[in-house]
């Protein structure tokens, strides 16, 4: 799952969304009484409340709107799903994802601080991953829970998981390479399906950044 986090122009053809969880950093877009919803872009506001600057405040205020323009058009969406039969949703949510990357083209978005966590998918456009969000009952009396990257930029290691509660799990492995201030290049190395009492290996492939 490539996540839009580069100020180089982003792999639109698979872009994803997503939320860190369960730590309130960078954004103000409340998705609980006590969590923040972080999109990962390519504009770290984490360091623009301490700013005097009344550039970086008109700045700081531009990419808070283009965030909040963002998460109003992939409300509801069922994190891609929907958007499959929506050619111009996709194209307006595209739009979106694109002004973001040019407001935060001079920033750095892949330091191990704003990157390593847990993030929660909010939307893509990654096939294979939308199929099985849809088609989770295949694998069980079950539907897809939390989708998740685990992140650790020093170690470099991506980790995906789709849950199938309450015991099943999708989970992908990979390595990454930070490659610039704003992209980082993974590769899968391996895949697993478990379910409750069974353990389905696959074949990892791909790359992507």
């Amino acid at each position: 799952m490539a996540v839009v986090s580069s100020g180089h122009r982003p792999n639109l053809q698979n872009p994803s969304i997503c939320i860190r969880k369960g730590k309130p950093y960078h954004f103000p877009a409340t998705i609980s009484l006590r969590k923040k919803a972080v999109v990962k872009t390519p504009y770290p506001l984490c360091c623009l409340n301490n700013s005097d600057s009344s550039s970086t405040q008109t700045a700081a205020e531009e990419a808070l709107l283009a965030k909040n323009d963002l998460l109003d058009l992939i409300a509801g969406e069922e994190r891609g799903v929907k958007t499959q039969e929506n050619p111009l949703k996709r194209m307006q949510i595209i739009k979106a994802i694109e002004a973001m990357r040019v407001i935060g083209k001079n920033s750095t978005t892949t330091s191990s601080a704003l990157l390593s966590d847990t993030w929660r998918m909010l939307w893509t456009t990654e096939k294979e991953q939308l199929f099985i969000i849809k088609n989770a009952y295949l694998f069980g009396d079950t539907r897809a829970g939390d989708v998740l990257q685990v992140i650790d930029v020093d170690a470099g290691v991506l980790n995906n998981v789709i849950t199938f509660p309450p015991s099943g799990v999708f989970f992908v492995r990979s390595s990454i390479e930070i490659v610039s201030p704003q992209r980082v290049n993974f590769r899968f190395t391996s895949a697993v399906l478990r379910g409750e009492n069974w353990e389905f290996p696959l074949p990892p492939f791909g790359r992507g950044w």
